[in-house]
């Protein structure tokens, strides 16, 4: 995607000796890069959300394992630097999926040739998330255009939460694929994005990226998603996931039920845009089996911003008396999903869609 006319991915490899990425976290108030190093650099962006978001959270592991390899490519340090990495955050199953596929590629190459195989592979990993990413929006574009037939030029309204893009991924994104596509295709489409508290990922990151691709958009209280759909508003919502079930429950920022409850209540189309790495088939009963992150409180008690003069702040939002609880997901129950966008077509939240669709991730559980 561009920024400011220039082309971007949200991470890169620098030849085979580091990795770069955007340090999310500074976003939109300040544009910085963070060069990984080392293992222990990519641990900490994934774990201190420098990188967010699944795709791109297994993107930057497995540059982690290629740090990992450059320094002891044996195949116990490279199981024991997987491990480290999958502890950072728990709930996104991309991260998993990524050191289990480098780690399997890897089991049969020879350790002296490992350090550039590693590279060689995660560069691949990255790659298809590119192009998976692409084929998602494809697919959402048809919804789209359904609904700007029957609008006959009046602006689509889409509500997204959280940020389900190309920041949260390689490129294109999977929730914004669509939307992407369907402004460049010159469609009239307009976005609500709602802010995500408490790390505001819709105002810092959705808008700061829809903005820079000049895509028509509004943020909005996290509250105020229900107000516009009771009022017509909103023609469709398109999220992103963390993890989806073999059942179709979908795991995604917290929020994410209510907002799939209201869409409900309402009748407005609630999509759900995902990569099949996100697809967890081992796990069927999303609220029984997920694990659902507890973040710091802090993230709830303290915001940042800038100020007059442009520096970044953090300020105190509570009473200091006041206990916080953060949990950094929710699961929003299939019955609820109108359909999941994958790179294959959009598909019902089903099991029985999923396997024929998606057959050879049930053969391997």
């Amino acid at each position: 995607m561009k920024i400011d006319g220039k082309s971007w991915r949200a991470i890169w490899p620098i030849g085979t000796e580091a990795a770069e990425v955007i340090d999310q976290r500074l976003l939109p108030h300040e544009f910085k890069t963070m060069r990984l190093t080392e293992l222990n650099d990519a641990c900490i962006a994934i774990r201190d959300m420098v990188v967010r978001g699944a795709p791109l959270i297994g993107s930057t592991a497995a540059y982690g394992l290629c740090l990992a390899a450059n320094c002891d490519s044996s195949h116990a340090s490279l199981k024991v630097a997987g491990e480290k990495l999958c502890a950072t955050r728990p709930t996104a199953i991309n991260l998993r999926w990524a050191v289990e596929r480098m780690l399997a590629h890897l089991q049969d190459v020879l350790i002296a040739e490992i350090p550039a195989e590693a590279w060689r592979h995660a560069e691949k990993i990255c790659e298809e998330d590119v192009k998976i990413n692409h084929s998602i929006g494809t697919h959402g574009l048809k919804l789209i255009r359904e609904i700007e037939q029957r609008k006959q030029g009046a602006p689509v309204n889409i509500l997204t939460h959280c940020n389900a893009g190309w920041l949260a991924c390689v490129d294109w994104g999977t929730a914004t694929s669509a939307i992407y596509q369907a402004f460049d295709a010159g469609i009239n489409i307009h976005v609500w994005v709602d802010e995500t508290r408490p790390r505001n990922q819709g105002a810092f990151l959705t808008a700061w990226e829809l903005g820079k691709h000049t895509v028509p958009h509004t943020v909005i209280a996290d509250n105020a998603g229900g107000h516009l759909m009771q009022h017509g508003q909103v023609d469709m919502c398109i999220v992103g996931t963390d993890r989806t079930t073999a059942s179709g429950d979908v795991c995604n920022k917290i929020g994410t039920y209510l907002k799939a409850l209201a869409a409900f209540d309402n009748g407005v189309p609630f999509y759900v845009a995902l990569p099949s790495p996100t697809i967890d088939v081992s796990v069927d009963d999303g609220l029984a089996e997920i694990p659902i992150e507890e973040r710091s409180g802090e993230e709830v008690a303290k915001i940042s911003g800038a100020d007059s003069q442009g520096v970044i702040r953090s300020v105190n939002l509570l009473p200091a008396t006041s206990a916080t609880a953060n949990p950094a997901f929710d699961v929003t129950p299939a019955r609820l999903v109108t359909g999941l966008i994958t790179e294959r077509g959009i598909v019902k939240p089903e099991r029985d869609a999923l396997l024929k669709v998606f057959p050879e991730l049930f053969a391997k559980s």
